[in-house]
């Protein structure tokens, strides 16, 4: 079996999905004709035609509020905004109509929709086109938010949000689309939402990032490995609800706590996890709780991006400090 990348595995998944299921249609701005900006959607025009996979005006607004009604008359739209900084025309829809119609009509409708948007920086592009906006979305009740960090884990996770009954924002980390392959086999096997992933084991520090921020983690996590810390890294993947369990089992193990994120600090979801253990592991807690993040700024244009986001570098010297204390 051929290694597939990240932007691969989503388009697996969407043509597992849509051949499996006839009401699950795909539309976007340039999906259908072009395959999507990073051609996470080509071939599926070719295979599926016209009626299921859709090209839509510049429009976010409308692409947001469209999924609404086509999942209200039974169909499962999986909507694409080009980039993640695009999104906020579609923040009314999805906020107040997608995430509240459970509640709105007392569990008589449900909304299956999923809004996917590439993700993230590290691809030298405008401010637009790199952001890391996760905690807007995991602020809203009834909306699930999900960043895949690898091919196997983008095409389990995707297929287990288009199944799902509620809203789900499904956030792909542009800067890895093509960084890592793996073999996925196209099983239709999803993967369980609202729960981490531990990828490494470790006894020392547990540092919870999720996204492209996994590959600095664990490159960080190895370097430290050869100096004695043992780094437990897990993969959040699901960005809200949180899965609290996972994250307090591992702080009561190793005492130390560290959380890896590309968005600004201020208000981000590093502070809802740091809050989690500081209510529920804090007498586990042997130092204080650190972050590792982006800075309180717009994204920078190419030459300074690097140095805001987070390096391993970084992170190694973070988990030092966090050694350094009893």
């Amino acid at each position: 079996m051929a290694e597939i990348t990240l932007a691969e595995a989503i388009t697996q998944a969407l043509a597992y999905e849509m051949q499996a299921d006839k009401n699950v249609v795909v539309f976007g701005e340039d999906v259908a004709t072009n395959g999507g900006v990073f051609r996470t959607t080509l071939g599926l025009l070719q295979k599926f035609g016209p009626d299921r996979v859709l090209d839509t005006p510049l429009a976010e607004g409308m692409i947001g509020g469209m999924a609404i009604g086509m999942a209200s008359q039974g169909l499962k739209p999986v909507a694409e905004f080009q980039f993640e900084g695009f999104m906020y025309p579609a923040f009314d829809q999805i906020v107040s109509h997608a995430s509240r119609m459970r509640t709105r009509t007392r569990g008589r409708l449900t909304c299956p929709v999923v809004y996917r948007a590439p993700w993230g920086g590290g691809i030298h592009a405008p401010e637009h086109h790199s952001e890391s906006n996760e905690a807007y979305f995991a602020h809203i009740p009834g909306i699930r938010v999900v960043i895949p960090s690898s091919p196997a884990r983008a095409y389990g996770l995707l297929l287990a949000a288009i199944r799902d009954p509620d809203p789900v924002v499904f956030l792909e980390p542009k800067r890895i689309y093509r960084m890592v392959k793996q073999n996925v086999p196209d099983t239709g096997e999803a993967l369980p939402l609202d729960q981490c992933f531990v990828l490494r084991e470790g006894s020392d520090i547990t540092l919870v990032t999720w996204g492209a921020y996994t590959v600095e983690s664990l490159q960080a996590a190895e370097q430290l490995a050869q100096e004695g810390i043992q780094t437990e890294v897990i993969d959040l993947a699901t960005i809200s609800p949180i899965d609290s369990a996972t994250i307090l089992e591992s702080v009561e193990k190793t005492g130390r706590l560290m959380i890896v994120h590309e968005a600004p600090k201020n208000c981000g979801v590093g502070a809802e996890i740091a809050a989690l253990v500081a209510e529920h592991a804090l007498t586990s807690l042997v130092a204080p709780i650190q972050r590792v993040t982006g800075f309180d700024t717009m994204m920078p244009y190419y030459k300074l991006e690097n140095f805001y986001m987070p390096s391993v570098a970084r992170i190694m010297a973070t988990a030092k400090q966090l050694m350094e204390y009893a």
